[in-house]
């Protein structure tokens, strides 16, 4: 009988001590995720962030996916656009290597609402691009972003990805 008791109190030791380290573990991952919020939540209300494609979803055709150089850089005073196109094109670029959506805007409107589970709605209207009408970005309180484009001589087209800090650039000395 004694034997039992002294093994049984060992294993409800163990458990114990297992539910100790798993706790912990979820305190640390709460904070981890606390912090990954807040610092998507600065970058936002900073309005200095990039929004890095993964995959592009046209309007007819399969997703495809991207390497992470296709972005938008968003800044305070501008915007500046690097992502491909696939899809219905209703004029033709007379530069063939701007078939893309690539632009640099300077006068534009940009308003932030608040969305879906403490994430972000973001319209921006650029005023000085003629082919672009507006930018459509949705933002998770994690950092996952969808971004839709709607164009005037193209079909709409949204792209899946990531927000995250814009690279410093190091002076050269």
């Amino acid at each position: 009988m004694a034997k039992r008791l002294l093994l049984a109190g060992i294993y409800f030791s163990f458990i114990m001590i297992a539910l100790l380290f798993n706790n912990n573990n979820l305190i640390a991952q709460d904070s981890k995720k606390e912090k990954k919020q807040a610092a998507i939540k600065a970058l936002i209300d900073s309005q200095n962030y990039v929004f890095k494609a993964q995959s592009a979803m046209p309007m007819s055709g399969a997703t495809r996916q991207l390497n992470y150089e296709y972005d938008v850089k968003v800044s305070k005073d501008t915007i500046n656009s690097y992502l491909p196109y696939y899809g219905r094109a209703y004029t033709a670029p007379m530069d063939p290597t701007q078939g893309g959506i690539h632009f640099i805007s300077k006068d534009f409107d940009y308003t932030v609402t608040p969305g879906k589970k403490q994430g972000w709605d973001i319209l921006i209207k650029p005023k000085d691009v003629q082919d672009i009408q507006m930018m459509s970005l949705s933002v998770s309180s994690e950092g996952y972003a969808t971004l839709q484009v709607t164009s005037t001589s193209k079909q709409p087209i949204s792209f899946n990805g990531v927000i995250v800090e814009p690279k410093v650039k190091k002076k050269k000395k």
